[in-house]
């Protein structure tokens, strides 16, 4: 047995220095940005949820491994999806609370105002700032150190948090399940043509055996946690520790300062 084999802390992804978002602990990425991304719900302007958009942007860029998807999805999706937003909201706003701004687009009886347009906008930007504030820690963080960290630092039940956490599991499962039978129907042939009719056929062929296998698998799951004597006592012994030490501390106060000087430099105070 080699020393590694006693390491009670749970192995970091394997990343550059420079890349110090995943040697973080979960709670603390949580603790920075919470409430921030509950006070952005009620904000109206949008220097706020912008500066925040660039806070965020910039530690993922810096602080979590870039790779092509990252990428394609910071520099593409969201801001797709922000604009998708934008517009959408600015089209149902109601007309008589912006009519006093200037028109926009005017289709026979209908006018789009600037003002439903900064509606519209103020809205995209408020959700794509949550949303990249729990990228951080989404990007960087894995579901099981979030469940040990709740576990050992917030005290959370571990029948609750160990539950939670096998029943994520089973996505993966499932999807490999899946994947095995349909190669399994495609060897026996069972393609069943071809268009969205045969699509939803071949797709209600394979519920059966999935739920096959689930229930198998849940059966597997059960056993092994009963036979671990899971339950029994009102604690348990960890194999990976996820401590809290002072760079967590450190991390969880800095991004606070920086939300509230975001919000003291950008939100607007004036009183209308």
């Amino acid at each position: 047995m080699t020393a590694a084999a006693f390491d009670p802390y749970a192995q970091l992804t394997a990343t550059a220095r420079h890349q110090f978002l995943y040697a973080l602990n979960p709670l603390a990425k949580v603790a920075g940005f919470a409430p921030a991304m509950v006070l952005l719900v009620f904000v109206r302007d949008l220097a706020t949820p912008a500066a925040f958009l660039v806070l965020a942007y910039a530690l993922i860029l810096i602080g979590a491994r870039v790779t092509p998807r990252l990428l394609a999805l910071l520099l593409i999706g969201l801001p797709v999806g922000m604009a998708a937003i934008a517009l959408g909201f600015s089209l149902w706003v109601d007309a008589a609370r912006v009519d006093e701004s200037a028109p926009v687009l005017t289709l026979g009886g209908w006018t789009l105002y600037s003002g439903a347009l900064l509606i519209g906008a103020a809205t995209a930007l408020r959700l794509g700032a949550i949303v990249a504030l729990a990228l951080v820690g989404g990007l960087t963080t894995s579901g099981s150190d979030l469940v040990r960290a709740s576990v050992q630092q917030l005290r959370v039940p571990y029948r609750i948090g160990y539950t939670a956490l096998a029943a994520f599991r089973f996505v993966p499962r499932f999807g490999h399940e899946l994947s095995v039978i349909r190669a399994a129907h495609r060897v026996r042939g069972y393609h069943g043509g071809r268009g969205p009719f045969a699509r939803i056929a071949r797709g209600w062929g394979y519920i059966v055996p999935l739920l096959a296998g689930a229930i198998r698998h849940a059966e597997r799951v059960a056993l092994a946690m009963d036979s671990r004597a899971f339950g029994a006592h009102p604690t348990r012994t960890e194999r990976h520790l996820v401590p809290f030490r002072r760079r967590d501390a450190v991390f969880t106060v800095l991004m606070l300062v920086a939300s509230a000087a975001i919000f003291l430099v950008f939100f607007p105070w004036q009183l209308p």
